[in-house]
């Protein structure tokens, strides 16, 4: 009665007729409770008030973000989140990983990676075919330079492509490449080149499974998108620069950003597959040591202040730990999977809804085998 009260007499709705003379549609205007000579109303009462409106608008439907697809040669990750404010809730998700006797990229790995998709997609778990998906981090050149001089985007497009044409690790020819660049701070910018022959590969996998490609995104961005959402939300965590470090089976994904902002990233060619190669390692280690390097050189008035793994499996933390110790630097493991709200137990279809068995794993936390860092981003990225 109270609602209606205030609905009514503090008119909070202004009528608006429509062309259809015999509808009448209501908007808000603005807080006429607030309006003078009436009494003002107390805080709990205005967070009552516009939790009763927005209730009746149904404001407050979950909002379902679109689908985040990370696919590499190996394997394919396929996830959808769901905002609930302060935290993301896990929709639905699957991984496999590509059969041994498919070369990666060409058309019967194309045919897998299709008719994988469609399967998960008929489970009826997702609740949209929008997605945003990405190249793989082994598809994609990066190169952190300064912001090089010129007239217009046409020739600043043409500056950067001289500079990285002689390290490009595929055929370098200008029309068949796409080139983007990414503002850093300091007028630095991040350089991420590839071919158009794969953008058009993966575009040609979700249009023809069915799918509404919203946008493809970038790996380095997703990886921030996990760190912000999931581990970087400390009022102290904006202003720190981190290494986020992503460890797959044969490479690691490493990153450096304060906090949204993207400073550094870089792929390096060793991973979970060399554990036991004590030399690899080493050379990991390196790696690192030199991406610290770089950094410092560029962003002098910057330091990295600590490490975090971005990583689902338990068989990682050993050499989460290993490779911290040898850096010397504090570190902390980010577990996307277990951040991200979800039923317990979790559990999703193993059936499409022919009662078909589908291939490949549903999300679960208690038998995971696969990193969700860059797929959590990839749906987060909207």
């Amino acid at each position: 009665m109270h609602l209606y009260y205030l609905l009514r007499n503090r008119k909070i709705f202004s009528p608006v007729r429509l062309a259809n003379k015999e509808s009448i549609s209501y908007i808000l205007v603005g807080k006429p409770w607030a309006s003078p000579g009436r009494r003002s109303l107390g805080p709990n009462e205005e967070r009552y008030l516009f939790g009763e409106i927005i209730k009746m608008f149904g404001l407050l439907k979950k909002l379902s973000y679109p689908i985040g697809i990370d696919i590499s040669d190996d394997s394919l990750k396929m996830v959808q989140l769901e905002n609930k404010g302060r935290v993301a809730k896990l929709i639905a998700g699957f991984s496999d990983t590509c059969p041994e006797d498919i070369q990666a990229g060409g058309g019967n790995w194309q045919r897998w990676a299709i008719e994988t998709i469609r399967q998960w997609v008929s489970t009826g778990n997702f609740k949209s075919k929008d997605v945003i998906a990405s190249i793989p981090a082994k598809n994609v050149f990066i190169e952190l330079m300064k912001m090089p001089k010129a007239a217009n985007n046409n020739e600043l497009q043409n500056t950067i492509f001289s500079k990285i044409k002689q390290k490009l690790p595929f055929e370098s020819e200008k029309s068949n490449i796409m080139i983007k660049y990414f503002p850093t701070i300091d007028d630095n910018i991040l350089v991420m080149a590839t071919e158009k022959d794969v953008i058009e590969r993966h575009l040609a996998i979700y249009e023809k499974a069915g799918l509404a490609i919203k946008t493809m995104s970038i790996w380095p961005v997703a990886i921030v998108n996990s760190y912000t959402r999931f581990f970087g939300r400390r009022q102290s965590d904006i202003e720190s620069v981190v290494m986020l470090i992503e460890i797959e089976k044969d490479y690691t994904n490493v990153v450096i950003s304060r906090h949204k902002n993207l400073l550094f990233a870089r792929t390096i060619s060793i991973g979970t597959c060399h554990q036991e190669d004590e030399s690899a390692i080493t050379r990991l280690i390196m790696e690192l040591t030199s991406c610290k390097r770089q950094f410092s050189s560029v962003y002098n008035n910057f330091q990295i202040d600590r490490l975090v793994f971005l990583s689902s499996r338990t068989e990682d933390r050993e050499l989460c730990a290993e490779i911290a110790k040898k850096l010397e630097m504090p570190a902390q493991v980010g577990d996307c999977l277990a951040a991200a709200e979800t039923a317990d137990p979790y559990r999703v279809s193993r059936e499409d809804k022919n009662k078909k068995k589908i291939t490949g794993n549903p999300i679960d936390r208690r038998d995971n085998q696969a990193n969700w860092a860059i797929a959590f981003g990839l749906s987060l990225s909207s």
